[in-house]
């Protein structure tokens, strides 16, 4: 059983078509066809399920398919630790994160990276907008949500919680809202990323399902501003537990609507091919994994 058919297995299972599959790896139909039937005949299993419309994952496949993508990520890791000294990680790692991410624990989190791999650079871009790859000249980018482009490589980072939050001065000044239905009376600090408007906010308490269109005087591209906003008490925001720990942790911000969950927000490391997954990807990869580890856990 060889990496390059495991591989060829996730991608056929992220874009659901043999010929688009081979078509971004580079070989023929048959050859990824050729392929899959040799894995099927190691495995002694049906991957898919082969019809003339679809191709449809069997429930032995996703089995298969949860393993496969975690060895392939193990191996990765095996190999750099095998070879791996300080000398190892170098070059260049260009990267675009969030921008209040990229402002607020990234900095901290590069300089340590740097410390113990002073042979590696970094080139980071600040963006809440994803990256062209080619335009930007990044080899990987840092995304809140898992990527629609299943060609890319998309390593999973954490699962984290959404907070509702405002700052005590906001709340004293205007009330704490005990119900996200009160929401609409007061002002909500929103964010637009490439023309959309993040204004429905979601929360789930037993069976009770509420959505809210909200309201705001504040709007910026940037999620950065959107957290400086509700620290200096502009009104009330729906952001990433790991954007505003340390805000939460110093009491600049006070967490509502405790009793209630909103849906998580997923962060991924993305890189357009697995031939750019270098040491310094896999090594700020498992760099990232572990602080967002360390803060979650709390």
């Amino acid at each position: 059983m060889n990496t390059s058919d495991l591989s060829l297995f996730i991608r056929i299972a992220e874009t659901g078509s043999i010929t688009e599959s081979a078509k971004q790896l580079g070989i023929t139909t048959a050859a990824a066809s050729s392929a899959l039937k040799r894995l099927e005949r190691q495995l002694d299993i049906q991957l898919f399920i082969r019809t003339t419309r679809q191709l449809r994952i069997t429930t032995q496949g996703e089995k298969f398919l949860y393993h496969c993508r975690r060895a392939l990520e193990s191996l990765e890791q095996g190999q750099v630790s095998a070879h791996e000294t300080m000398e190892n990680v170098t070059g260049e790692l260009r990267f675009s994160a969030p921008s209040d991410l990229g402002r607020n624990l990234l900095f901290h989190w590069v300089n340590e990276m740097m410390d113990i791999y002073p042979s590696l650079s970094i080139d980071l871009n600040v963006s809440d907008s994803l990256s062209n790859f080619f335009l930007d000249q990044v080899d990987v980018a840092l995304r809140y949500g898992k990527p629609e482009d299943s060609s890319m490589v998309a390593f999973h980072i954490a699962t984290i919680k959404r907070i509702t939050c405002a700052a005590p001065s906001y709340l004293e000044n205007n009330g704490t809202p005990s119900h996200p239905n009160e929401l609409s009376k007061h002002n909500c600090l929103l964010y637009r990323l490439n023309g959309r408007l993040f204004n429905d906010w979601e929360y789930q308490k037993k069976s009770e399902n509420v959505r809210v269109k909200v309201g705001s005087n504040r709007i910026s591209n940037d999620t950065d501003i959107v957290r400086r906003w509700v620290v200096e008490g502009k009104g009330i925001a729906y952001r990433s537990l790991l954007d505003i720990s340390s805000d939460l942790d110093k009491g600049r911000l006070v967490q509502l609507f405790d009793d209630f969950e909103s849906p998580p927000a997923e962060l991924y490391l993305l890189c357009p091919d697995r031939k750019q997954v270098t040491p310094g990807v896999i090594a700020f990869r498992e760099m990232l994994r572990e602080k967002c580890s360390q803060i979650l856990e709390v």
